[in-house]
């Protein structure tokens, strides 16, 4: 059972052979590769990634074991993952030690098992990512118990493309809570009382993290919240999340962030940042492969200051449809698309990238306390609520 076949189908009858871990089962989604070199359990723990299959582009994933301290969510929400050397303490070939690392209290293979998430290993990954770079994000089906080729490419070829899927409702929380899990070294100077509305369509544990070590005090509202009800909490300001899927179909949530500019200062992030750009009235496309990983440069066209960023999306915001009112605010070296926006009518800002990071460096960090800055000149935490 170990060591088991498996194959990974592409929906354009590109096979890969491999071998199965974590369960021996079957996984299908949206397949995409990151390109970071670590992280792999902030990445499996993202709910951006629901409804993919993830390629690990760095050869050997799982050396460092799993630890909860850096889940950035309660489960893992990838549909599957690729590997090409995995590291499973215990399997024919690996270490005997139990864990890897120090701060590992479990193996990625045990946590996989333990998550009932069926992967494989041994692939030529790098051949895998250039395809998926030439051809695009495909969907795909891993399979460790079904070896014909032509009834998985039939499976992989009647999966929903991500285009048109709206998966917030999936991934987020099905009811508000207050979040304190506060580091245990805040910012020095931190003003306190500052009241953050969190809409969560797929919500990292890290941007909540973010906020409380700066003085804010986050309530996390379910995606299909009413502003209404948002609005009662008397918030300083709202911060719209990351999540999965396509951000067009979720006219709701755009909705929802149309009633609120103007209202309270906002404040999105990947996702939140699309939505954003619908609300004003803007659209969205698909990109080919997306950008994943932790190492993308984005210049600050406000400042002309260059971030490495951490990324993980599908879908831009086009910045020719922006309204007159909106201007781009970071741009994307690689590739040259929209990486944030700011408003000029409203107290509002977004990025297409993730500066809480988790995995990935902390360049552009600064943007949490752009937004507590923003609330406070708002008027927030100085009893202006009533």
């Amino acid at each position: 059972m170990l060591n088991r076949q498996a194959l990974l189908m592409l929906d354009d009858g590109t096979c890969f052979t491999g071998v199965a871990c974590g369960t021996c089962g079957e996984a299908a989604g949206e397949v995409v590769f990151t390109t970071a070199m670590a992280g792999y359990q902030e990445t499996l723990t993202d709910p951006s990634y629901y409804g993919q299959i993830v390629v690990f582009t760095s050869a050997h994933i799982g050396n460092y074991g799993i630890t909860p301290l850096d889940d950035e969510s309660g489960r893992i929400w990838a549909n599957g993952a690729v590997f090409h050397d995995f590291c499973a303490p215990g399997r024919q070939g690996e270490p005997a030690a139990p864990f890897p690392h120090w701060r590992a209290s479990e193996s990625l293979d045990e946590r996989l098992i333990r998550a009932g998430v069926t992967s494989i290993r041994g692939v030529d990954t790098r051949a895998l990512t250039l395809h998926l770079r030439e051809y695009g994000a495909r969907n795909g089906v891993i399979s460790a118990l079904d070896t014909d080729k032509a009834s998985l490419l039939r499976r992989a070829r009647a999966l929903p493309p991500m285009q048109g899927l709206d998966l917030t409702g999936q991934v987020s929380c099905a009811k508000p809570y207050v979040f304190s899990d506060a580091p245990a070294a805040p910012l020095p100077a931190a003003p306190a009382g500052l009241r953050v509305a969190v809409i969560d369509y797929g919500l990292k544990r890290s941007i909540l993290s973010h906020l409380v070590r700066r003085g804010m005090s986050p309530r996390v509202w379910p995606s299909t919240a009413a502003v209404e009800d948002i609005l009662a909490s008397k918030p300083d300001g709202v911060l719209l999340s990351n999540g999965p899927g396509d951000p067009e179909p979720c006219r709701h949530a755009a909705a929802t962030v149309r009633k609120l500019l103007g209202r309270v200062p906002l404040f999105g992030i990947c996702l939140g940042h699309q939505l954003l750009g619908l609300a004003l009235g803007a659209k969205t496309y698909k990109l080919p492969f997306g950008h994943h990983g932790v190492n993308h440069p984005v210049k600050d066209l406000l400042t002309g200051r260059v971030c490495i960023t951490s990324q993980n999306h599908g879908f831009c915001v086009d910045p020719q449809t922006l309204p007159q009112a909106v201007a781009p605010s970071h741009l994307n070296l690689n590739d040259d698309t929209l990486e944030g926006l700011v408003c000029g009518d409203f107290p509002a800002f977004s990025v297409q990238f993730h500066p809480e990071a988790a995995p990935g460096p902390v360049d552009a960090v600064d943007l949490f306390s752009r937004f507590r800055d923003m609330m406070t000149e708002k008027g927030g935490a100085r009893g202006d609520r009533a």
